[in-house]
């Protein structure tokens, strides 16, 4: 048989031509693609970003990444903004009445939704939520009326607002109420209490020794929340409350000069409100109102009877009181002697309230509208405002909502044309329900709190844009101060006198009137919680701004007039207010530019240094007013100006090592905008202000005793108010003991998101 002979390979040799033959094939894969690279972007250098499914696009990244956005581009906006177009969205937004809950206000949701359609935005939605609202019933409607021994009316409220131009004159009006009032039908004495602040009760106990347990108290609109006047008077046991609108605070004392020939409120202008302020849906706190949501009524709600009128009625009700004249200080504009009441002159007349207001669980709808970022979409600049009225609402909200509608035309264009493209993304947000207690936008941060509070900017707000034609006015959180102020730089003035006189621009004015005390640059307010930007400070710890025009500081107003009544109307605008709709025009630039440097800037334009600032001034503030007092018991205020110092340092020296930086390097820009971002985040306290735990912003929240004003370290505020009224002392200064140590901590915590990233934690 013949020999066979049978080769084996060495193990070593098969392995080493296994790999050769491996590398060859990646390398001819490794120069294919590289050629493709180079064919692309050696030809084809100008080429316009390739779009993709869902209107993304494929920038050059090369060139986007490490560079800002066109400033001309902002210029183009600025001067894109079209009046008419704005006038036209306001008589639209005001032709019926679009209470939250209505089908009014959800044809408007649709409305908004089919704008951004058109107008080229690259995705739109609606969001529903199931919401408790509160209505009156309209087959049995409130009142206040003044009653004799046999029950005969002398004096009652209108039941609603007659008409005074054709424009009121539609149905779907809501009569005058107070949502949220608890129903009741009461008869007692009436007590004037001025504006029913703290203040003024005190001022009825301590001087004048009357009480008003078991007695109708009478107070005045302004100064405060109008919840909290009904909230003062409850704790003291008082059976009901009515409120009104003094002439003093709403027309120039000439009670004949008013609408519809002026601005001024007429004697049968009535401010419908709210009068309980929860957080969002009062069913679901601190979750979204969904299908599948637990609901639990709350346990704080009002428990009397509240009914707002008019000062028509209002001076017919103080004429007939009896008591001591009231102080100046407590009179207001109606021709009669105020007094304090306590009774009437006819012994046995009788004040009575009726009120038949209700809750009921209504679907209400946020409209959302989202042009996509090129290189960051997935940071978002979200600038909204809320789209119910309590009846027309031509300036609350509709002013704001008719110029967010032109803004978002504007930008939408430039994307539609592929002109433009914002390096991240910018959502618009039209909110349901903002008049029962910021329901729409709390529900929606609520909802999606996880991604925003990860990727979310900033907040701009647009509510009430003109109340006034004066200048402007703004409240803020201090990393917005420095954008808004260039934006205000940038826009024309529309106050052709302020021109005149030598101001041409709107900051030119608002600085001109405004001039902040302690810095130089106009006065920027912090806010309360008398907006939408309010869940996105207190929830997301994220930078908020609101911007409108105002009425001349010479005008003894708090608000505009008509605030919250039926004669709120287009006509009130276009024939009184802002003829030729100047003013909408200039904030609508100022939105626009300010969205536009916050989506388009390389590094986030925050100024830090106006951070430090602020925050040295609340710590100056408060030792001012409470430092001998905190001392005393044991809260160490040199504890709280060290914290101060330490943060001024880690901003200054985060500033400096900003001068060295490589901005050419896409991830040194993105950490660097990392933690610019994290700064208001890091103020946030979980565990919240004490006794209130969704409001979380420790430096910059509202104080408990006014929804509408923001404060100082409202924690450590609120609890010294109450020791200072002689309430729970010891259960107040182990609260003011508590926060003060959370204050210390969360201020160095926020400090040391500014180090270095290597190097983040303290020496000790």
């Amino acid at each position: 048989m013949p020999s066979s002979k049978v080769f084996i390979s060495e193990p070593g040799k098969q392995t080493n031509t296994r790999c050769l033959i491996i590398i060859f094939i990646i390398g001819i894969i490794v120069a294919f693609v590289i050629g493709i690279l180079i064919g692309r972007f050696a030809t084809c250098p100008e080429d316009e970003p390739e779009e993709v499914p869902n209107g993304l696009y494929l920038p050059d990244v090369s060139k986007l990444l490490v560079q800002d956005g066109d400033p001309g581009i902002g210029d183009e906006m600025i001067n894109n903004i079209n009046t008419e177009n704005i006038r036209q969205n306001l008589r639209m937004l005001t032709d019926k009445p679009h209470l939250a809950g209505t089908e009014g206000n959800h044809e408007l949701a649709r409305k908004l939704k089919e704008h951004w359609e058109n107008v080229g935005l690259d995705q739109t939605t609606l969001t529903p939520y199931n919401v408790m609202l509160s209505y009156p019933n309209m087959s049995d409607l409130n009142y206040v009326e003044i009653i004799d021994e046999n029950n005969d009316t002398i004096y009652k409220s209108n039941l609603r607002e007659p008409a005074l131009t054709p424009e009121e004159n539609k149905t779907g009006i809501v009569p005058p109420f107070n949502a949220y009032s608890a129903p009741g039908d009461i008869y007692g004495d009436l007590v004037y209490v001025n504006y029913g602040r703290v203040e003024d009760f005190e001022y009825l106990e301590k001087n004048k020794s009357i009480n008003v347990t078991g007695k109708i108290v009478f107070a005045r609109y302004g100064k405060i929340f109008r919840g909290n006047k009904v909230k003062e008077a409850e704790k003291r046991g008082a059976i009901g409350v009515i409120l009104f609108s003094d002439p003093d605070d709403v027309t120039d004392g000439d009670i004949t000069n008013v609408y519809p020939h002026d601005w001024w409120l007429p004697e049968s202008g009535t401010q419908r409100g709210v009068i309980y302020f929860g957080s969002g849906d009062h069913l679901t706190p601190g979750y979204p109102a969904t299908e599948t949501a637990y609901r639990e009524l709350p346990d704080d709600m009002p428990t009397i009877p509240c009914h707002p009128i008019g000062y028509g009625i209002a001076i017919h009700l103080m004429r007939e009181l009896v008591g001591e004249e009231v102080p100046e200080d407590w009179r207001g504009g109606m021709n009669v002697t105020y007094r304090f009441g306590n009774g009437f002159k006819a012994p046995k007349w009788r004040a009575h309230i009726k009120v038949t207001t209700s809750n009921k669980n209504v679907t209400t709808y946020n409209a959302i509208g989202i042009i996509r970022g090129s290189i960051e979409p997935d940071r978002y600049v979200i600038i909204g405002n809320h789209r119910d009225a309590w009846v027309f609402g031509a300036l609350d909200p509709s002013s704001g909502t008719a110029i967010m509608m032109e803004v978002s035309r504007v930008m939408g264009q430039l994307v539609k044309s592929g002109r433009w493209r914002p390096r991240r993304s910018i959502i618009f947000c039209s909110w349901g329900a903002e008049e029962y207690g910021l329901i729409g936008s709390t529900e929606w941060v609520e909802h999606y709190v996880k991604n925003l509070g990860a990727r979310a900017i900033g907040y701009i707000n647009v509510d009430v844009a003109v109340w006034g034609n004066h200048s402007l006015t703004a409240e803020g959180t201090p990393p917005l101060y420095s954008s808004l102020i260039k934006a205000t730089k940038k826009v024309q003035n529309p106050n052709s006198a302020e021109i005149a006189a030598g101001r041409t621009t709107v900051y030119d004015t608002w600085y001109h009137v405004s001039p902040s005390p302690k810095f130089e640059r106009p006065r920027i307010t912090l806010p309360g919680s008398g907006s939408d930007y309010a869940p996105f400070r207190d929830r997301l710890g994220l930078p908020v701004v609101d911007v409108r025009f105002t009425h001349s500081p010479k005008l003894k107003v708090s608000i505009y007039p008509m605030y919250h009544t039926a004669y709120e109307t287009f006509y009130l605008v276009d024939k009184i207010m802002d003829r030729g709709f100047k003013y909408h025009t200039a904030i609508g630039q100022i939105l626009s530019e300010l969205a536009r440097d916050l989506a388009d800037s390389l590094i986030l334009p925050f100024n830090l240094s106006d951070y430090s600032a602020v925050m040295k001034d609340l710590g100056s503030t408060l030792v001012t007013n409470y430092g001998k007092q905190m001392n005393d018991n044991g809260l160490d205020t040199s504890l709280l100006n060290d914290a101060i110092d330490n943060f001024t340092k880690a901003v200054d020296e985060f500033e400096d090592r900003m001068k060295t930086v490589n901005l050419k390097d896409p991830f040194v820009t993105r950490r660097i905008n990392d933690q610019l971002m994290q700064l208001d985040r890091a103020f946030l306290d979980p565990a919240g202000l004490p006794g209130r735990q969704f409001k979380r912003q420790i430096l910059f929240a509202e104080s408990s005793a006014d929804a509408y004003s923001g404060s100082s370290f409202p924690g450590i505020v609120d609890a010294l108010s109450e020791i200072n009224l002689g309430r729970d002392i010891d259960k107040q200064w182990k609260i003011a003991r508590q926060h003060f140590s959370v204050v210390l901590f969360t201020i160095q915590s926020a400090s040391s998101t500014l180090m270095d990233v290597t190097n983040f934690m303290y020496s000790y």
